[in-house]
């Protein structure tokens, strides 16, 4: 039986406010002829969510954050095979020019007229649930990324302290990889372990971000070991302030702050349990878990959870 072929693709719905009202970002493509949202096909050695956010700032010249995933499309291309494209709430953060030659207009429409416009029932779908998310208050996110260090050489191939272990090549390839990714998503503070592993992680995207991170002890294996009730304390503390961030550490310091961001989740909600998974089985070397949320301080809660 022959596997039918599919093309990942990962795509926005862009939006902003404009005098208090909601209005979204749609492409005319002359080549087809049609209105909808940005969006285009997975290159290799990329994660889909940079593959949307380089689509978008591709095909309509913006760039945005992602916020909370939108309902992933799955249709049949006329050259044959499926398409599956992902998609995500896209708050549009800055203009960068002028449209390539695929687009030749980039048009933003309030709600209705822009449900009258799109050219496939199938792009209606990202739109109510967009429409549904800001009637529930759940489109302006954060997001507080987890994030496990790279690949990094053998314990028993290092004569160093073990806080100078550096990254493999392979671990330098992955961070440069996760580091577009925690751009895609808006990330503008950087919390790591001093460890080199995780420095060495980070750094890429310390690079592309121009941020500076700040270096906690409490997220190393050595400060774990000395006080374990550190690593979790940061988490609280990230998922207080409501700020986009990336806290990096190591796997036997994951469960305690993973544990932690559970305490933000509804009670026994899909979020909950996959935080919770996550704490019990591990993350691999180079994973994250993206965890969008909204509010501040005591108020603050997880919405949704996202694993790459």
């Amino acid at each position: 039986m022959t596997r039918e072929r599919v093309v990942q693709a990962a795509g926005a719905v862009p939006w902003r406010r404009r005098r208090g009202r909601l209005q979204v970002a749609m492409v005319h493509r002359p080549h087809y002829d049609d209105w909808s949202w940005p969006k285009g096909k997975l290159d290799p050695g990329e994660l889909l969510p940079w593959t949307a956010a380089r689509e978008v700032a591709e095909e309509a010249s913006l760039q945005l954050s992602l916020g909370l995933p939108l309902p992933t499309a799955r249709y049949r291309m006329p050259s044959g095979g499926v398409k599956q494209v992902h998609y995500w709430a896209g708050r549009v953060t800055g203009d960068l020019g002028d449209l390539q030659h695929e687009v030749d207009e980039v048009a933003w429409l309030s709600p209705d007229q822009a449900r009258r416009r799109i050219s496939y029932p199938h792009d209606r779908e990202q739109l109510d649930r967009l429409l549904e998310l800001d009637d529930h208050g759940m489109l302006d996110t954060w997001v507080l990324v987890v994030l496990r260090h790279a690949l990094a050489l053998e314990r028993r191939r290092w004569d160093g302290p073990d806080w100078e272990r550096p990254l493999v090549p392979r671990g330098f390839e992955d961070a440069k990889v996760l580091a577009t990714t925690l751009q895609a998503f808006g990330v503008d503070r950087i919390v790591s372990s001093p460890s080199a592993r995780c420095t060495d992680t980070v750094a890429p995207f310390v690079a592309l971000s121009a941020l500076k991170p700040r270096l906690k002890r409490g997220l190393s294996e050595e400060g774990f070991e000395a006080e374990p009730h550190k690593a979790a304390r940061h988490v609280r503390k990230a998922l207080a302030k409501g700020r986009s961030t990336v806290l990096c550490s190591h796997g036997p310091v994951l469960p305690s702050m993973l544990e932690a961001a559970a305490e933000h989740t509804e009670p026994g909600s899909p979020e909950e349990a996959t935080v919770l998974d996550l704490a019990r089985t591990g993350m691999r070397k180079g994973g994250m878990v993206v965890l969008h949320g909204t509010g501040q301080g005591e108020s603050a809660r997880v919405l949704a959870s996202e694993t790459w």
